[in-house]
């Protein structure tokens, strides 16, 4: 069995598509899991894809229970995630002479809780999951399956196999955990097998209290890329230039988290400041109608109690920055719950793996 954390972008998302600065951080209160049983008898071969009972549930007890909880759950389950990632898994091997042992068959299944269709990487958590118990079962390690390839490997599921508008700051924050700063410098990106520079910095850094909330009744995560990849590949002046004032929200958060001038409470304020910022070039990059009523309304409430605000993702939740304290902590609770949104503090997830030459996060 094995576990993959949800992860949430502070600074600079949406920008790792797009060439851009991004610091995000791996969500140690939501994961997924994927166990990979061995087939009971030796001469059995087969590999089983195991339905999740709720997930991919296709019994209801009536076309009302079927409209709810599709409307909550999605239309699609996590049987599709780990079909793609075994015919990846495979394929990859393949394309790099990694050879497989003969072994046993065996069945793949996967739990998660993570909040559906909210940005918070759920998806993605559940194919790396996957992609791990099929390199410890067919023993691949490092030098097989370095970690340097995996981020690329899932997005080419998601993006490759089944058309799902991805980046790779999920990824990377997926496979290394703990908070990582990525630069997507085309150059660098071009030299290094897509690869950008990624730099660790201390969970202890980040400003105190965050908290997640987020919508039981969400939109499609993903959706909120519509229309905009194309117009910035085309070269479209505006977008281009959003994109560019969204990468240095990832830059002015690294040196405010690194200490550098303000510090104490201006620096929260910042912090606090930059997190709106960020989200309002978001705002003004996709519009309204693309990124939802319950998204706009839950970043209308942080900001409504003076706190700092930015989704986490594609839409769906957001993670917010109580800069004045628990007193505020509280106020954010009572306007939340009011309207049905869930509010959790968040709990940054472990480092999962070294960082490619051990990088550190840049001083200046």
């Amino acid at each position: 069995m094995h576990r993959t954390f949800a992860r949430v972008g502070l600074f600079g998302n949406p920008s790792d598509q797009y060439y851009g600065r991004t610091i995000a951080f791996s969500l140690a209160n939501f994961w997924a899991e994927v166990t990979l049983t061995p087939s009971a008898d030796a001469a059995d071969t087969a590999v089983r894809i195991v339905p999740h009972p709720v997930y991919d549930s296709t019994h209801f007890a009536s076309l009302e229970q079927l409209v709810t909880r599709t409307s909550t759950e999605g239309l699609y389950g996590g049987v599709r995630l780990l079909l793609a990632a075994c015919k990846r898994f495979g394929e990859h091997c393949q394309q790099h002479g990694i050879p497989l042992p003969p072994r046993r068959g065996f069945s793949l299944s996967y739990d998660t809780n993570v909040p559906r269709q909210t940005g918070l990487s759920g998806s993605s958590a559940i194919i790396y999951s996957a992609l791990k118990c099929l390199a410890d079962w067919y023993g691949l390690g490092e030098e097989q399956l370095p970690a340097a390839v995996r981020p690329g490997l899932v997005l080419s599921v998601e993006a490759g196999e089944l058309g799902i508008a991805a980046g790779l700051q999920d990824r990377v924050v997926q496979v290394y955990g703990g908070v990582v700063h990525m630069d997507f410098d085309a150059e660098h990106m071009a030299a290094h097998g897509g690869a950008g520079r990624y730099s660790r910095l201390d969970p202890e850094l980040l400003p105190s209290p965050l908290y997640i909330m987020y919508s039981e009744n969400p939109s499609e995560s993903g959706k909120v890329h519509s229309g905009v990849k194309a117009k910035w590949l085309a070269g479209d002046p505006e977008v281009r230039a959003l994109m560019t004032r969204v990468a240095a929200c990832g830059d002015e958060g690294l040196q405010l988290l690194l200490g550098h001038t303000p510090t104490g409470a201006e620096r929260d304020r910042r912090l606090a400041e930059l997190m709106c910022a960020n989200f309002d070039l978001r705002h003004a990059l996709f519009g309204d109608a693309v990124l939802g009523a319950r998204n706009l309304r839950m970043v209308e409430i942080a900001k409504s109690v003076g706190a700092g605000v930015n989704f986490t993702g594609s839409g769906g939740a957001v993670v917010v920055f109580c800069k004045d304290g628990l007193e505020q902590a509280a106020a954010l609770r009572v306007a939340a719950e009011a309207e049905g949104f869930t509010l959790v503090p968040v709990q940054v997830g472990p480092e999962t793996a070294p960082l490619p030459n051990a990088s550190c996060a840049p001083s200046s």
